[in-house]
């Protein structure tokens, strides 16, 4: 089939080249009509007020090479706008992911960052649908890990655990988490998690503490709690369970 000659008003307002690329019979007369310069304009004048309102970007042209210093401006201006806060008001189906709380036994790997990413996808897809997307961050006491982390700082130390008391050995913990659980949380923000900060969490939190109690003696007192006979490990001098993980398996001729 022939195709019908161009207008001389497409001419006008169209090279040869994106003639040659284009069938004609695509553009409305509207499109024909525009001026070539109009989109470009559009978009400059859209850059520029984006980088004078965010003062992120110091040109709207595109960087000629990458500069990391600017994550940390641009995701502080998105704190600061309240994009990670849901509007729950609004209505709409809510979406919500409790993040898996790494634990403060260090800094993050690159499991955390798998995680963080995948999570940060649904997240931001569902936020960009217009349903109200929460992020709940935290990170986790760790229980036995942490405490063996901490017992090991003190030896490098020349201080054994059971030479303090309760009291003493809790702070040293706190102190680590304090430690450790800043720099997790700055290490999470690096990533771009799109979290709502004024929800973090930390599992040894007064609250979550007390709901876990309650939890616990609900569930005991309907009998789903009980005493059982189980096989675990245990140390022969603290008297306390030991993960798996931290033993040293050896082969001995006879018993001690």
């Amino acid at each position: 089939m022939a195709l019908a000659r161009p207008s001389s008003a497409l001419l006008s307002c169209s090279s040869s080249a994106c003639l040659r690329r284009l069938n004609p019979l695509l553009l409305s007369a509207a499109a024909c009509r525009r001026p070539a310069w109009a989109p470009r304009r559009v978009a400059r004048r859209f850059s520029a007020a984006i980088a004078s309102e965010t003062d992120v970007f110091n040109s709207p042209e595109v960087a000629k090479s990458f500069d990391f210093t600017n994550e940390e401006k641009i995701y502080k201006w998105w704190e600061s706008q309240g994009f990670f806060k849901p509007n729950f008001d609004r209505g709409g189906d809510p979406f919500v992911i409790p993040m898996p709380p790494p634990n403060v036994t260090g800094s993050l790997h690159m499991g955390h960052a798998m995680f963080v990413t995948l999570e940060d996808i649904m997240v931001r897809y569902f936020r960009m649908k217009g349903r109200p997307a929460l992020w709940i961050p935290g990170t986790d006491h760790a229980g036995i890990a942490t405490q063996l982390v901490v017992e090991k700082m003190l030896a490098a130390e020349g201080v054994k655990r059971t030479d303090m008391t309760r009291e003493e050995f809790t702070k040293k913990v706190w102190e680590w988490k304090e430690k450790y659980g800043g720099t997790i949380t700055n290490q999470i923000k690096r990533l771009g998690a799109s979290c709502d900060w004024s929800r973090e969490r930390f599992t040894l939190d007064e609250q979550l503490s007390r709901a876990v109690a309650e939890a616990f003696v609900r569930l005991h007192d309907k009998g789903l709690i009980y005493q059982g006979r189980i096989f675990f490990y245990s140390c022969p001098t603290t008297k306390e369970c030991v993960r798996a993980h931290d033993l040293k398996q050896i082969f001995v001729a006879q018993r001690p």
